[in-house]
């Protein structure tokens, strides 16, 4: 959870340089608080769980998050600031993304955990990179106690992913993150049911026990490619928790789609598709 500042360059800088740059946008942002609210907009019910600072970025995140269709369950933590990101945008619409995380590693198990209080069977816990490996690692034996789905995106890289692979049955990775894990077969062979490999405007492949099938992605106008595999994730997962089926070709379409939407507006949240929009593309 953490709100994003980003600013446009003409080039990402070189060490030493020092550049101008145009402040573009404030958002909400943070890859968690990304794919809660697309999977609140999807329609599915969402609850949505961070660590926050007693600040003015903390109140500034309960605000926006008041306006979206979830639940939030914000953890405020004396003495730590609220995590927020620094995003560069270059002229190509690619991006560089630097994340404080001091508030999401202050997460304890303990205050993690108890927002899994009335999770049951078949329902989705879905994490990403930014908790600590002791909250993580909590979080997923938690789940498989109460018979939930697993889904994670594994970024920014740890080192203790390693020993998360046999509680999680999804994980979403770009080919950068594929490679710095060991490769889409490993992952599959630790004990992960299904991968799902982001391939940006080449679209996405799903990697299971049927195979590996691909699906082509959506042509568009990039503008700002901030959010757009969060926005993916979140569709897909959401695409298949609507039609009560595990992660298919459809639902990687829907989320293509979601995505195309995505990178051909500027900013994070403000670009993300409405639910009104999402209600059009999920059929």
């Amino acid at each position: 959870m953490a709100l994003d500042e980003t600013l446009s360059v003409a080039g990402f800088p070189t060490p030493g340089a020092s550049i101008f740059g145009t402040a573009l946008s404030r958002d909400l942002g943070g890859k968690g608080a990304n794919q809660a609210i697309v999977l609140a907009r999807t329609g599915l019910p969402c609850r949505f769980t961070a660590a926050v600072g007693a600040d003015a970025r903390g109140r500034d995140i309960a605000r926006r998050l008041a306006a979206e269709p979830l639940e939030a369950r914000l953890m405020e933590l004396a003495e730590v600031p609220s995590d927020f990101s620094i995003i560069l945008m270059a002229e190509e619409g690619e991006n560089a993304v630097i994340t404080t995380r001091e508030a999401a590693a202050g997460l304890s198990p303990d205050l993690a955990r108890s927002a899994l209080d009335t999770a049951g069977p078949g329902d989705l816990l879905v994490l990403q990179g930014n908790l600590s490996g002791e909250t993580t690692a909590a979080l997923l034996r938690e789940a498989r106690t109460r018979r939930m789905r697993t889904a994670m995106n594994p970024s920014p890289l740890q080192e203790h992913f390693q020993d998360l692979w046999p509680l999680l049955d999804m994980v979403f990775v770009n080919e950068g993150e594929a490679q710095a894990l060991g490769g889409v077969d490993h992952l599959r062979a630790e004990g992960v049911a299904q991968v799902v490999l982001t391939l940006g405007s080449r679209g996405a492949a799903l990697i299971d026990a049927a195979g590996h099938r691909a699906v082509p992605g959506v042509p568009c106008a990039v503008v700002d490619t901030t959010g757009a595999g969060d926005c993916f994730m979140a569709v897909s997962l959401g695409s298949a928790m609507l039609r009560g089926t595990g992660l298919d070709p459809k639902a990687l379409e829907h989320a293509a789609r979601a995505a195309a939407h995505t990178v051909a507006r500027p900013g994070t949240v403000g670009a993300f598709p409405t639910g009104a929009e999402l209600a059009r593309m999920l059929v």
